[in-house]
């Protein structure tokens, strides 16, 4: 575990230092951008539409039945904002597209095209790693913006079409207006950021270090998901706890 840390400290120090390098790569940034945002659009939509509906769901009942029905819209909106939107859509990723990333260097390594590109003076950091990298980063916070107001649409719809609760699309947006802030969307965006990093570097990381045929690419798709969810989880508590205080 703690060579696996290392490593990954070293990987992720490794494309930082080559971030100016990232011009020279634009057209591979370009690519992967597009196949981390534009083709994740659909399932970003549909799931944070229907996010923000359950939770509509869950809290207006009760919120009406207390003589609080004005504030579902406020609960709604820091709920998608603050969490729901950061996480669902990182893990999303991870699943989607880190999996993809770790296949793809992963079967490379197998089939010793890195090695290829070291025997043509190409680092496969600067080649493989830096594009993907700096696609997710900018890729991951742009989906959750699109999410959290997507979930917000789905909050308002649900709110307003259930008997139980019945608040108007007007009241349901004045009252998140007044209470999320500029920061709370911030906050999100800022943990999807951070989150990026931790699905580019474990994804790459364990394509350069898959060994043992397509069996091994298998193990190493699975280790990439596996771990990007759980350090997504640890890091959202430690960012919840930093930004909290």
């Amino acid at each position: 575990m703690f060579q696996n840390i290392g490593e990954m400290v070293l990987l992720f120090w490794r494309t930082l230092a080559a971030l100016p390098l990232a011009w020279r790569q634009r057209q591979k940034v370009f690519d992967q951008f597009y196949e981390i945002g534009n083709a994740s659009l659909l399932m970003v939509c549909l799931l944070s539409f229907f996010i923000g509906g359950v939770i509509a769901l869950h809290i207006g009942p009760v919120m009406v039945e207390r003589g609080l029905a004005s504030a579902v819209g406020g609960l709604v909106g820091i709920a998608m904002c603050k969490e729901l939107a950061p996480v669902m859509m990182s893990i999303l990723i991870a699943g989607r597209i880190g999996s993809a990333m770790t296949a793809e260097i992963g079967s490379m390594r197998v089939y010793q095209e890195i090695d290829a590109l070291r025997t043509m003076n190409i680092d496969p950091v600067h080649y493989l790693v830096l594009p993907r990298m700096v696609a997710i980063a900018v890729a991951l916070p742009l989906l959750v913006i699109f999410a959290i107001l997507v979930g917000w649409l789905g909050g308002a719809v649900v709110s307003a079409a259930n008997d139980r609760i019945d608040i108007g699309f007007r009241a349901f947006f004045m009252n998140l207006r007044d209470v999320v802030d500029i920061p709370d969307v911030a906050n999100g965006v800022f943990k999807a950021f951070c989150f990026s990093l931790v699905i580019g570097i474990v994804s790459c990381h364990q394509g350069l270090v898959t060994l043992g045929g397509p069996r091994g690419i298998g193990r190493s798709v699975t280790k990439a998901v596996v771990n990007s969810i759980v350090l997504i989880v640890l890091l959202d508590y430690i960012l919840t706890r930093l930004l909290l205080s």
